[in-house]
């Protein structure tokens, strides 16, 4: 599977979703693909949070996605099944501008009710396209990758970079690089390889060269 030159969509319900999910992949592809990441809830309306959309932005730096690239809304969380109809017309307008090649969203293992509405509008916004579902951690639930994508030790240490912009979430068992870099070692040994990110597959669409 070739991403390079590609236009890659990455769709997340709240801020670090998409970093947890695919942060070493975005690193990979930095220089090499078009990446627009979507991140619906920017989480303002918890007063605990207020750090977080800064730290959001200084993640998504690091990873290499600058200001045009990079979409923070204000989608309430929680609150997203109310206005899943919202969502799905945000979506289908992006999809109509820029015209990704390939998305990832939140898999189906997810149970977080934000993250199943984010998947379900992205299948139905982005017809056509080839739609691949990353895991968050802490909210899945018998998560198995069936695509796995080499990454390097670099990739590695720029999402654990990433994830350390996340002073909120510091104490979090999720946010640990112990962690981060086991789960990325294991997806690497299903694939024979040193290092992987781990999707699963909600549609292909290619040809036969």
């Amino acid at each position: 599977m070739n991403l390079k030159g590609k236009i890659i969509f990455f769709v997340g319900a709240h801020p670090d979703d998409i970093e947890i999910g695919a942060g070493a992949l975005i690193a990979n592809l930095k220089g090499k693909s078009k990446i627009f990441c979507i991140t619906l809830s920017d989480n303002q309306k918890n007063p605990q949070l207020k750090n977080v959309s800064a730290e959001h932005t200084n993640s998504m730096r690091i990873l290499g996605v600058d200001a045009p690239h990079d979409y923070l809304c204000e989608f309430e969380t929680r609150r997203f099944q109310q206005v899943r109809q919202d969502i799905l017309e945000y979506l289908y307008s992006l999809n109509k501008k820029h015209k990704p090649d390939a998305v990832f969203v939140h898999t189906d293992a997810d149970l977080h009710q934000d993250h199943r509405v984010v998947t379900e509008e992205s299948l139905r916004a982005f017809r056509g396209t080839s739609v691949f579902g990353f895991d968050v951690i802490r909210s899945s639930h018998g998560f198995f990758p069936s695509v796995l994508l080499e990454v390097s030790e670099r990739d590695v240490q720029m999402k654990i970079k990433a994830l350390a912009a996340y002073e909120t979430y510091a104490d979090k068992y999720y946010f640990s690089p112990e962690l981060t870099r086991a789960i990325l070692v294991r997806n690497g040994s299903l694939a024979e390889k040193r290092f992987a990110e781990g999707f699963n597959i909600f549609r292909m669409i290619g040809e036969f060269v």
